[in-house]
C-alpha cells in the first residue's frame, strides 16, 4: 500500500486546490495511520480563502505562501494569521521565490501543481528537478517546455503524475502498455505487431476527449458574437474563468495535446481528438489489435487528484460513482475543426515542438483577457494565436532563458495585434 504522503498544494484556492484539500480529509479519514498530511499551501490573491482553508486542516499545514509580493496580499495574509493565531503552528513565506522553496522542501515528497498558467512554471520545474512525485495540473508547464522537464524528471527520478481528467484517464488505461515495457521482449513484440514510433508498446493511438463547451452547437456567425458571459457558461464542469473560456475555444484541448506528446512521448499522429459532450469517458486508448479501453467517472476532478496522490493504490475517494441506475448517453462526435481552429494549432505545435509551445501559449494567456475585457471578439483568439506562431521564429531546441523570454514576446505580440481587430 501506498504510505502516507506530505503534500505541498502550489495553487491551493483555485479548483485544484480546493478538491486536493478535501481529498486528503478523505483520506485522513479512511487511513489515519499513513500519516497523510498537508505541508504547505500557496496563494496570490484570494488571502481569505487561503487562510480559512488553513485554520480548517486538521493538521496544519506548516508554511503558508503568499506568491503576490507586490500588493497588500502578505499584510492581509499577516492579519488574518495574527486573527486567527495561526502563528504558533504556521509560517508565512512570500513571493515567487517561495513557491520554489514550498516546491523543493525537504519535509515535502509531492507536490500538486495547481497554478494556473505559466505562473506555476518555475515552482513545478524546480519539484521535478528535487525529484518530488508531481501531481501536475498545470498543463502549460509541459506545453512551455516539454523538452525540459521531462529531462529534468529522467535525470531525477521525478514522478509526473497528471491530473488533468483526461491524462489521467490515458495513464489509467495504459497499465498494460506499462506492463509490456517493462517485459524483456517487449519492443520485438511490438516491432512484429506494427512499425510505429509510438513508445508505448502496442498502442496505436491516444483518444482525448473534449466536451465541445457551450458552443458545441452553435454556428460560426453565433461563436463570432458570443459575449463573456455565454463562452463562460460551461455545461458539465465549473472551472476557473481562463480554463472556461479554453474549454469554449477547445484551446484547452490544443494545449492537451502538447502536454500529451511530452507527457507520454508519442508524436503528434498517435494523438487524436473528439468530441464527448456529456464528460463521462475522460479519454481512451486504441491498441494495435483494435481494441479501446476507456476511463469513465462522473465530471469531478477529485477522482484524478486522488489517483496522482495513491497511485499505484487506490482508496476510498470523496468523488462521485457512476449511478448505474439510471440511462446514459455517451456520445462519440467528430471535432468540427473549421469552427474550432484553436485544435489544429495544438496538433501543429506538437509536431514541430522546440519554442511553438511557449509562443502559442503566451498568446493564448493575451488573448484571453482581451476578450473577457471586450477589446476582440470570441474568435479573434484562435486568430491571434495563429499569427504570433507564424510571425515567430522557430527555433528546435531552445534553452529554458529563451522559452521564457519567448513566452514574454508573444503576449506583447498578440496584444499589438489586437489593436488592428476592431470590435463594433
Amino acid at each position: 500500500m501506498t504510505d502516507g504522503r506530505r503534500i505541498a498544494i502550489l495553487g491551493a484556492t483555485g479548483s485544484i486546490g480546493v478538491a486536493t484539500l478535501d481529498v486528503v480529509a478523505c483520506l485522513q479519514q479512511h487511513a489515519p495511520a499513513d500519516g497523510w498530511q498537508v505541508q504547505s499551501v500557496s496563494g496570490h490573491s484570494r488571502i481569505e480563502s487561503l487562510i480559512e482553508s488553513v485554520a480548517a486542516a486538521r493538521p496544519m499545514p506548516q508554511t503558508i505562501v503568499v506568491s503576490d509580493e507586490k500588493g497588500d496580499a502578505a499584510d492581509r495574509a499577516r492579519e488574518l494569521i495574527a486573527r486567527h493565531d495561526l502563528g504558533r503552528h504556521c509560517r508565512l513565506d512570500v513571493g515567487p521565490e517561495a513557491l520554489v522553496r514550498a516546491a523543493t522542501d525537504e519535509n515535502v515528497d509531492t507536490v500538486v501543481a495547481g497554478i494556473v498558467g505559466r505562473a506555476g512554471l518555475e515552482s513545478t520545474l524546480a519539484a521535478v528537478q528535487a525529484g518530488k512525485r508531481v501531481g501536475l495540473a498545470n498543463k502549460e508547464t509541459l506545453v512551455i517546455a516539454g523538452p525540459v522537464v521531462t529531462q529534468a524528471a529522467a535525470l531525477s527520478g521525478s514522478e509526473l503524475l497528471p491530473i488533468d481528467s483526461e491524462h489521467s484517464a490515458i495513464y489509467q488505461c495504459l497499465a498494460e502498455a506499462r506492463y509490456r515495457a517493462s517485459a524483456d521482449n517487449a519492443d520485438k513484440r511490438n516491432r512484429l505487431a506494427e512499425p510505429s514510433d509510438n513508445r508505448l508498446p502496442g498502442v496505436r493511438r491516444l483518444i482525448l476527449t473534449a466536451s465541445g463547451g457551450p458552443f458545441l452547437n452553435s454556428t460560426a456567425q453565433e461563436m463570432r458574437e458570443a459575449t463573456p458571459a455565454q463562452a463562460l457558461n460551461h455545461p458539465t464542469w465549473e472551472m476557473g474563468r481562463k480554463i472556461t473560456i479554453d474549454s469554449a475555444t477547445m484551446m484547452n484541448k490544443s494545449l492537451e495535446i502538447i502536454e500529451a506528446k511530452w507527457l507520454f512521448d508519442v508524436p503528434a499522429d498517435s494523438i487524436e481528438v473528439v468530441v464527448h459532450p456529456q464528460s463521462i469517458i475522460h479519454s481512451l486508448v486504441e491498441f494495435h489489435d483494435g481494441s479501446v479501453i476507456a476511463q469513465l467517472s462522473p465530471p469531478d476532478m477529485r477522482l484524478p487528484i486522488q489517483y496522482a496522490l495513491t497511485y499505484p493504490d487506490r482508496l476510498p475517494c470523496p468523488a462521485p460513482v457512476l449511478d448505474r441506475d439510471r440511462r446514459w448517453d455517451m456520445s462519440l462526435i467528430p471535432v468540427d475543426i473549421e469552427r474550432f481552429p484553436a485544435l489544429e494549432l495544438g496538433f501543429e505545435v506538437a509536431r514541430v515542438g522546440g519554442t511553438a509551445g511557449a509562443v502559442l501559449n503566451g498568446a493564448n494567456e493575451a488573448a484571453v483577457p482581451l476578450f473577457l475585457s471586450g477589446k476582440i471578439r470570441f474568435t479573434d483568439i484562435a486568430v491571434l494565436c495563429k499569427q504570433t506562431l507564424l510571425d515567430h521564429h522557430h527555433e528546435s531546441s531552445p534553452s529554458l532563458e529563451r522559452l521564457l523570454a519567448l513566452d514574454t514576446w508573444a503576449r506583447n505580440r498578440a496584444t499589438e495585434l489586437a489593436e488592428k481587430l476592431a470590435v463594433s
